[in-house]
């Protein structure tokens, strides 16, 4: 019952949207249901009248009910197609315009990422995939069932006080339909009986047409073999498809049959109340005008409720996607970020578990991270380092402990604040296909400059890709929207120079900013990425975080977090790591003695 409550108001929103969206085009499509079913009853009655005009020899009469009839059935087959059209256009306009947005924003404005990383949003969000028109649909479907049934419920009256005889039409409709869909079932069921044969068809015709498979089959002469499997396949799935169509349409003619026979015993019935003179031969047109349609309103009732019912694997997932979206969304007062950091960041006992899983990501990290310094992270695959960082730009909420800004925690903090003052390239960088200026902008889109973007570049040693890229800043890049494709390294590269558009961010979080890079072009980013975080400390007070796997480029951090296992089980100088000669000094040395 809540679940039919939450469809109900659902529908009730999508309405008002598409109201507020197209609002003739939606007042439209409800006038077409309703006056299409008007046209429908006064169809069958004014055949009724033509036939008692004629027997009274009323030929003016006849006339003028034969225009009605032929004018509402007219208007009833055009309202049906003008519906059709205005239900694609709401469909098309609503669904792209208004859904297809909102779908995007409960799923990319969300504070954190943790969605993106659980099976149950992304199987919802695969559902939904270019499935935003199925939603507004789904409400129109709603309102042509209900057409459909008043349609249903005209036919009932007008048949039940011409005789209650013809209301057995109704029940012998029924199984026409229940039949017809049962030699439906059979076809479909063929079909996929067929798909593997269909599959073995298609898989043969493309190692036929492949270069890499064409040299074998050549080689061992097996093209024959091929060719006799993939006979052999078609003539099995050409027989499947015959049984299946034969054995359906065996089902229609029995339902058809059935149809058939109610409808003549209903009729015959009406004709011998004729005879006895308590029904008119008007009410026998009447009976089969009404009669012979109302096998199409109950296969449309049938269809709209059940296309309706069927739209629930498209509304499940959206209803469920909108609450989680309101669940996790920033409610209350926020407190701003600050202009600049005086403290810094103080880790309390933070915890952090993924779900789905026990074991945890991070787990009792306390450590302060003072203003104005430049921090490496280390530590083994796995250790939790990137998820530290993730923590640190409030893309996960700590399972525990805090998060503290300048003695703010960072939980009681407006995140887009925060946000807007941080930057942050990560491992998994993302490659927009665009040109280069624009995937390097996206970086500040409130403040981008073009000298802004020359300092990004040249911070990322991006100078030399730049200069070799076709057309300049604006080189389409990528293949995907006909661009030019670049290296996993020169990817790298647009990654880094977007988290430099920021020209004085309060928290610099670069995590394996260099892993696709070679040893030189590693060494002068350091080089240009140290320098710039001095620069920007000097001014901001700003901390540089970074994570790498090269224990060569961090010995100049400030401070070095060893991270284990999800726990931080040394910090220091890098001097003072390797003086202690723990888990630093040995990881330090087996990189050392790689490189040697």
């Amino acid at each position: 019952m809540k679940q039919l409550r939450a469809y109900a108001r659902m529908h009730r929103e999508l309405f008002a949207i598409s109201l507020k969206r197209e609002p003739r085009i939606t007042v439209g499509t409800m006038a077409c249901l309703v006056f299409g079913a008007i046209a429908f009853a006064v169809t069958g009655l004014s055949m009724k009248y033509v036939v008692d005009s004629m027997v009274e020899r009323d030929a003016t009469a006849a006339i003028i009910a034969a225009f009605l009839a032929a004018l509402s059935f007219t208007l009833d087959r055009s309202i049906s197609g003008v519906y059709y059209i205005l239900q694609r256009e709401l469909i098309d306009k609503v669904g792209h315009i208004d859904l297809d947005p909102a779908i995007m924003r409960a799923a990319g404005t969300l504070p954190e990422v943790d969605h993106l990383e659980h099976t149950e949003f992304l199987d919802r969000m695969t559902a939904l995939r270019n499935k935003a028109w199925a939603v507004i649909w789904s409400t129109l479907l709603v309102g042509e069932a209900c057409s459909m049934a008043l349609r249903l419920l005209l036919a009932l009256a007008i048949l039940g006080t011409t005789s209650p005889w013809l209301l057995l039409m109704l029940p012998c409709a029924a199984v026409q339909l229940i039949l017809d869909r049962r030699g439906q079932a059979h076809e479909k069921q063929s079909e996929l009986d067929l798909a593997e044969d269909k599959r073995i068809q298609d898989h043969l015709f493309e190692l036929c047409l492949s270069a890499s498979a064409g040299k074998e089959i050549r080689s061992t002469g097996a093209a024959p073999e091929l060719l006799e499997r993939y006979g052999a396949a078609a003539d099995r799935a050409r027989t499947t498809r015959l049984r299946g169509q034969f054995t359906g349409s065996l089902w229609r003619i029995a339902g058809w049959c059935v149809f058939a026979i109610g409808f003549t015993i209903s009729i015959g019935l009406v004709i011998a109340q004729v005879q006895r003179g308590t029904a008119t031969a008007g009410d026998v047109m009447l009976a089969a005008t009404i009669g012979a349609m109302l096998r199409e309103v109950v296969s449309r009732a049938v269809s709209s409720a059940a296309g309706a019912t069927g739209t629930i694997r498209v509304l499940e997932p959206y209803l469920w996607l909108r609450e989680y979206a309101e669940e996790h969304r920033e409610t209350g007062e926020r407190k701003p970020a600050p202009e600049r950091l005086t403290d810094g960041i103080r880790l309390r006992n933070l915890h952090f578990t993924y779900r789905g899983t026990e074991t945890p990501a991070v787990e009792g990290v306390s450590v302060d991270l003072p203003a104005g310094s430049v921090v490496a992270v280390v530590g083994e695959y796995g250790s939790g380092k990137t998820t530290l960082m993730k923590l640190l730009a409030g893309l996960h909420r700590p399972s525990a402990g805090a998060i503290e800004v300048d003695g703010t925690d960072l939980s009681e903090m407006d995140i887009e604040s925060w946000r807007s003052s941080m930057s942050a390239t990560f491992q998994d960088f993302g490659r927009y296909h665009t040109t280069f200026a624009e995937a390097i902008a996206i970086g500040d889109l409130r403040g981008g400059s073009a000298a802004a973007l020359d300092a990004a570049v040249a911070a990322a040693d991006a100078d030399s890709l730049r200069s070799r890229l076709p057309d300049g800043d604006q080189t389409q890049l990528g293949t995907r929207f006909g661009g030019v494709e670049i290296s996993e390294g020169q990817w790298q590269k647009v990654a880094l120079a977007r988290s430099c558009m920021r020209p004085a961010p309060l928290l610099f979080l670069l995590d394996e900013p260099t892993a696709s890079l070679d040893a030189p072009s590693e060494q002068a980013v350091f080089d240009s990425y140290m320098a710039r975080s001095k620069q920007i400390a000097s001014a901001t007070g700003s901390i540089t975080v970074i994570v790498s796997h090269r224990f060569s480029t961090v010995a100049g951090a400030d401070l070095i977090l060893v991270m284990k296992h999800g726990r931080l089980i040394e910090s220091g100088g890098h001097d003072a790591l390797l003086s202690a000669g723990g888990t630093y000094a040995e990881l330090y040395g087996i990189h050392a003695a790689s490189y040697s």
